[in-house]
């Protein structure tokens, strides 16, 4: 078998996340059904994670193979973004060695979450928007509890299959764009809901509800009603995904 990383980016909004359900619109779906009316051959797309309903991407790796090598990558490349709506790009696909997993072999996952401060009709369904007073400075310093290898079991979906909690924050920080405020998280890996639970929690401790040390207590506690609400999904991003070779013209 011949195996192939796709890159691909998309705009969340009408989808159910990335993976396969059943009665729900899904970007793996609509990218499988369009593999198969292009190669003619049923394909199994392996993503390197799987987004909430309305989450979007800019950049996103799956893998799939195939028993004979692909007579022309770049040719396949034009012909799915033809057949693909417009919410869905694909980028590049190029051939990797077999024991290379979209998801398992990734070491870094980067997520932002966009606010918006002022009212944008332009951005109705990429931005969460929260126009009271919020203590930036605050959020900012709760970040710190974040980074490291923690138990986040109290930001996490509950009743999920995950054989651990353990995940590994290397970076969290909020920025001031203009009218924007936005929450960057990068760990090795994330559980359901995670990044949307933490930055509903800063924002918590933006409005002055518990004061920054207050995070601290919550990781520890592994109790998901200890933490804050979750934020809307349309405003996380997958921002980037991270392996240790290069993929090409990313």
């Amino acid at each position: 078998m011949n195996r192939y990383f796709i890159h691909i980016a998309f705009h969340g909004s009408r989808y159910h996340g990335w993976q396969v359900q059943e009665n729900a619109h899904t970007v793996q779906a609509e990218m499988e059904g369009k593999l198969l009316l292009i190669l003619g051959i049923k394909v199994n797309l392996a993503g390197c994670g799987r987004t909430d309903t309305g989450v979007h991407a800019r950049q996103f790796y799956a893998h799939f193979q195939v028993p004979e090598p692909l007579p022309d990558e770049k040719g396949l490349v034009y012909k799915l973004n033809g057949f693909l709506p417009n919410d869905i790009v694909v980028y590049d696909i190029f051939q990797v060695d077999k024991d290379v997993h979209a998801r398992f072999s990734a070491v870094k996952r980067t997520y932002r979450y966009y606010i918006s401060r002022q009212k944008d009709p332009f951005h109705i369904d990429q931005r969460y928007f929260y126009f009271g007073v919020l203590n930036v400075e605050a959020m900012q310093q709760a970040c710190r509890f974040l980074v490291g290898e923690q138990d986040f079991t109290s930001f996490s979906k509950l009743h999920t299959q995950t054989a651990t909690n353990v995940c590994t924050v290397t970076a969290a920080s909020w920025k001031q764009e203009g009218h924007q405020l936005i929450f960057t998280i990068a760990a090795d890996r994330f559980l359901r809901n995670m990044v949307r639970a933490i930055a509903g929690t800063l924002l918590e401790i933006g409005k002055g509800k518990m004061p920054a040390g207050e995070l601290k207590k919550i990781i520890e506690a592994k109790d998901r009603a200890r933490a804050g609400f979750s934020v809307p999904a349309q405003g996380l991003f997958l921002e980037k995904v991270e392996y240790p070779f290069h993929p090409v013209r990313q």
